[in-house]
């Protein structure tokens, strides 16, 4: 079995696919962190839709791949940036995605955590955000899941400052049935977050965030920082309140982040166990036996599929994990919500397909091998 594969320059090289897949089983729920995959949705490629329609979701396969998560212990984090909120799922979409995933994770015993945000606006008020997150709130506290604040670009748009931001989310916060997770999302992620918390200076936006999370402490389950910076997590997660848990955002320091230090350490939510699910999952039942160093063993090599998923720009990391989905089999097509396949290169693609196969993530290679020469031969590459 080989394969020639395209490099940044357009040369092409040979390589030389594994065998075998990584053996992981599906194991007992964990014990020292609390795990969340932000899953991806999947298109209906027999849609007759364009780019900017409505997105068309094939419900089967979306929920068969939340399943699949759920049957390794993870949580899934549903309807975020993982799933295209804002980038082709709009809100009547990503509705209809939380009430169907938190049916079947009731059906099935999983643990599920939706996103509210603002998106059935594109701008408003400050009275109008408010309404939107209410809106959404609701709707999220009614299918019985847990609820994660996201960050709003309406509200971006609309704060004037911190006090804004003071007073929406102290609204909020007093509001929720629940505990929520009150989640950061950096610009890298999606520009028009810029200045979020009221300033660009991220060590007075640390402070707002902070003095929010200190006047609600016991309606904030956790935070989720998502802003690629660990030593800026880490110093927030310390000077978090007694009981209110850190959950790691950041797709480039994970292994360090979950594994933490004498002074704390970080539960996740993140994006790139989407395709790492299985692996993920094995790593923290190594680190639940105090095996801190079998876990790094685990996980630190996963590190450069993420960081090359989640270059630059980083909001198109979604294509590449719904590629590695298609590649390992979990749908029958390389088809994304608002045509986003196209967001990637070719050299892109080969070098994600490389460094998946090298960690074993394909259950079965040979398919996935057939899938790449696929793809490359609509790019005009023979084999």
């Amino acid at each position: 079995m080989t394969i020639r594969l395209p490099g940044p320059g357009g040369a092409l090289r040979t390589y030389e696919p594994r065998t075998e897949p990584l053996a992981v089983t599906p194991g007992t729920p964990f014990t020292s962190r609390t795990v969340f995959s932000a899953a991806h949705v999947v298109a209906d490629p027999f849609a007759d839709v364009s780019p900017d329609s409505p997105a068309a979701v094939d419900w089967d396969a979306t929920l068969a791949f939340r399943r699949h998560l759920w049957s390794h212990g993870l949580g899934v984090a549903e309807a975020m940036d993982t799933a295209q909120r804002g980038m082709g799922l709009d809100w009547a979409g990503a509705a209809e995605l939380i009430r169907r995933s938190a049916a079947e994770a009731k059906a099935v015993g999983g643990r599920i955590a939706c996103g509210v945000g603002t998106d059935q606006i594109a701008s408003g008020s400050l009275a109008e955000v408010r309404a939107a997150y209410e809106e959404q709130l609701a709707l999220v506290e009614e299918s019985g899941a847990q609820a994660i604040l996201m960050a709003s670009r309406a509200l971006a748009a609309a704060a004037s400052g911190p006090e804004d931001y003071l007073e929406v989310y102290g609204h909020l916060l007093r509001q929720s049935a629940e505990p929520v997770v009150l989640h950061w999302l950096g610009p890298m992620f999606d520009p028009a977050l810029e200045g979020y918390w009221g300033s660009s200076d991220l060590d007075a936006a640390t402070g707002t965030f902070l003095e929010v999370i200190a006047a609600h402490p016991d309606k904030v389950d956790g935070i989720k920082v998502s802003l690629l910076d660990a030593r800026r997590e880490i110093d927030i997660r310390r000077r978090l309140p007694k009981g209110v848990r850190c959950y790691t955002g950041d797709d480039f320091n994970y292994p360090e982040l979950i594994a933490g230090d004498e002074q704390g350490f970080s539960h996740a939510l993140l994006g790139i166990f989407d395709p790492l699910g299985p692996l993920a999952a094995q790593a923290v039942r190594v680190l639940d036996t105090g095996n801190v160093r079998g876990f790094r063993e685990l996980l630190d090599p996963t590190v450069g599929l993420s960081r090359h998923l989640f270059r630059t720009p980083t909001r198109f990391y979604k294509t590449g994990v719904v590629f590695l989905a298609w590649l390992a089999g979990h749908q029958s097509h390389f088809t994304m919500v608002g045509g986003l396949q196209s967001a990637r290169s070719l050299p892109h693609f080969a070098t994600a397909y490389e460094l998946a196969d090298g960690l074993g993530l394909f259950p079965d290679p040979k398919l996935a091998e057939e899938r790449m020469k696929t793809l490359l031969s609509m790019y005009g590459v023979n084999q």
